[in-house]
């Protein structure tokens, strides 16, 4: 499997510096990022690490779901997959990612609720971001819709 990278360019200190995230891989974008804006309630406009772990880990989990579906046999319809990264300060660690809550709605043909639910369970274990994340709690909320 191939390297992919992405860089940051920073410029001043922690709460008066900003700078520009790159997905340099793909050449799909720069955004920017911001401590401040990090730590407020709306996030500023800007985008920041927890933003980019949730979007790497529902990517990730969504295709480690399909294929556990696929080895059930059955046949993933749509899904949707969201993950909430949650930060927080921690008396001895400092700044640190506490816990990520994956929730996963989908359609799939050939399995029961039982059968998708265990799919689900299998893949947050099998996601390689879920596990570059063991130290994080990360929950699973997972339920099947009928096509």
């Amino acid at each position: 499997m191939p390297t992919r990278t992405a860089r940051t360019a920073w410029d001043g200190g922690l709460q008066d510096g900003s700078g520009q995230v790159e997905l340099t891989s793909s050449g799909l974008g720069t955004f920017e990022v911001s401590f401040p804006k990090r730590a407020s309630d709306d996030g500023g406009g800007v985008t920041n690490p927890e933003e980019l772990i949730g979007a790497a880990h529902s990517a990730c989990y969504a295709m480690s779901f399909a294929g556990a579906l696929n080895k059930r046999g059955a046949t993933p319809l749509t899904m949707e997959v969201k993950a909430d990264v949650t930060v927080e300060i921690h008396p001895e660690k400092g700044l640190t990612i506490s816990t990520v809550v994956l929730t996963v709605r989908g359609e799939a043909e050939g399995i029961d609720e039982a059968g998708f639910i265990e799919a689900a369970e299998a893949a947050k274990v099998a996601c390689p971001v879920s596990k570059a994340l063991a130290s994080v709690d990360i929950t699973l909320d997972a339920a099947m819709e009928t096509p």
